[in-house]
C-alpha cells in the first residue's frame, strides 16, 4: 500500500483559495525560479524547490481530488496533472456529458472508496490528497499518513481552507522537511497515529 499524502499550496493563514476559488499569487513560487519543474516549460522554480518537488512528484500514482476541483479545472481536459497516471474524483455525480471514459480519470462516491480505488491504482507509489474539504476529511477519517504543504507568503484573510471544514483535531508530528525555496517554504509532517 502507497503511503497517502495530503498536499498543497497554502496561504501563510491556512488558505489554498480565496473565496472565489482564485489562488491569486500562491503559486509564484511555481513560475518565478529558472529550472524546468515539467516539460510545459511554464513551470520554473529555483534549483531547491527543483530538488524537493521533482522527487515528490516522480513517487505519485495516483492523486485523489474532488469534484470541484475536477470542475475548476475542466478535468485537466482529460490527462491528469503533473504526469500523475491516474485520478480519482470523489463526487456524487457522474462523469461530466461527453466525458471521455478511456480518459484515466474514475469517478467514485465517498472518501473510502476513493482511498481504496486510489491503492489499487497507485501500485505502491503515493496516493496524493488535494487539500481542502477531502483532503480534510480523508485526514480526519485517520487516512492520510503525511501532510505536505507548500508555505507562499501571501495572506488572504479567508477563503478555502488548507484544511476545509473539518474540526476534530488531528496531532502530527514534528517536520521531517523544512525547505526554504524561492518564495515558498516546503514542509512535511508526518501523521501521528
Amino acid at each position: 500500500m502507497g503511503k497517502v499524502v495530503m498536499y498543497a499550496t497554502v496561504s501563510v493563514d491556512g488558505f489554498i483559495a480565496d473565496e472565489k476559488d482564485d489562488p491569486g499569487e500562491l503559486f509564484d513560487w511555481l513560475v518565478g525560479g529558472d529550472v524546468p519543474l515539467d516539460d510545459s516549460g511554464v513551470l520554473k522554480v529555483s534549483q531547491v524547490s527543483y530538488a524537493y518537488t521533482r522527487t515528490y512528484w516522480d513517487q505519485i500514482g495516483v492523486t485523489i481530488a474532488g469534484r470541484r476541483v475536477f470542475d475548476l479545472t475542466d478535468g485537466w481536459d482529460g490527462k491528469p496533472p503533473a504526469g500523475v497516471e491516474n485520478v480519482v474524483v470523489v463526487t456524487h455525480r457522474p462523469p461530466p456529458e461527453g466525458w471521455d471514459p478511456e480518459a484515466p480519470f474514475h469517478f467514485v462516491e465517498g472518501i473510502e472508496a476513493a482511498v481504496a480505488k486510489a491503492q489499487e491504482l497507485a501500485g505502491g507509489r503515493i496516493v496524493e490528497v488535494a487539500a481542502g474539504d477531502v483532503g480534510g476529511q480523508v485526514l480526519a477519517a485517520g487516512l492520510v499518513d503525511e501532510v505536505r504543504m507548500d508555505v507562499a507568503p501571501v495572506v488572504f484573510g479567508s477563503g478555502k481552507r488548507f484544511f476545509g471544514s473539518v474540526h476534530a483535531q488531528q496531532l502530527l508530528e514534528d517536520p521531517d522537511a523544512v525547505i526554504q525555496g524561492n518564495r515558498v517554504l516546503h514542509l512535511r509532517f508526518p501523521v501521528r497515529r
